[in-house]
């Protein structure tokens, strides 16, 4: 008789000792998932300007800025001067896939990149161009955005084209004048850079021209057509129906 208060009593301990068991069980199971989870979630936040993606730490709340082991990985995700450009809410989302935040790493780079890529000053451009390789490096693009990029590819490439062009015809210039220095002295060079010159002068500047020609005239913007002057109208002719007017 008095061994089965006992039993019960042990049965009783011992069962709540499962339950406590199991809730610890379930609580730490979950606490597990959630920093899973967390440990997958990409963020942006704005540090000072610039764009930072973090990614978060295997505990449930928290990240750390993202730094990808792979070099080409960790160019593509440094911090992007934002240039007092703004985000809207991006700073807002989560993005618990790496496509994901391509994506939305690719609207901020494009409109960076657009607004400069046009720019007839050679450092605006280099901006532009710089926001642009930034761009390249993103994997999870959409067939969409992949276009945008092949378009904004190809505008780029022609400036960069012409600033190629402009400094070959800076430096085939500057190379005729060094070696017209060099010939007006008389030392060890003085005959060889007389030669060079006469060799390739003719040449140069024939091609220094049509350098010149295809920055500065087929380069540039074509003129807005200008409507023909009007012949002059002898006394008591007519107006023309097509004139307006007085």
């Amino acid at each position: 008789m008095e061994q089965r208060p006992l039993i019960r009593r042990t049965t009783s301990a011992l069962t709540r000792l499962v339950v406590v068991l199991l809730i610890f069980g379930l609580g730490g199971a979950v606490v597990f998932l959630i920093s899973q989870l967390n440990a997958r979630t990409f963020r942006v936040e704005v540090i000072d300007n610039n764009l930072v993606i973090t990614k978060g730490r295997l505990f449930p709340i928290g990240g750390e800025p993202y730094r990808p082991a792979d070099p080409a990985l960790k160019e593509a995700y440094a911090a992007i001067p934002l240039e007092g450009t703004g985000i809207g809410t991006l700073a807002e989302l989560r993005f618990n896939d790496r496509d994901d935040l391509d994506r939305a790493l690719f609207d901020v780079l494009s409109r960076l990149a657009s607004s400069r890529i046009n720019s007839d000053d050679p450092q605006v451009l280099d901006r532009g161009v710089y926001y642009l390789r930034r761009a390249e490096k993103l994997s999870g693009l959409t067939e969409e955005q992949r276009l945008v990029l092949r378009g904004m590819q190809s505008e780029v490439a022609y400036y960069l084209a012409r600033n190629k062009l402009d400094d070959a015809r800076r430096t085939v210039a500057e190379a005729l004048s060094q070696l017209k220095i060099a010939a007006g002295v008389q030392n060890r060079h003085a005959r060889s850079a007389t030669q060079m010159i006469s060799e390739v002068e003719p040449a140069a500047a024939a091609l220094e021209e049509a350098l010149r020609r295809a920055v500065h005239v087929l380069g540039s913007p074509p003129e807005p057509a200008s409507s023909a002057p009007q012949p002059p109208r002898s006394p008591g002719q007519a107006p023309d129906a097509s004139t307006p007017a007085n």
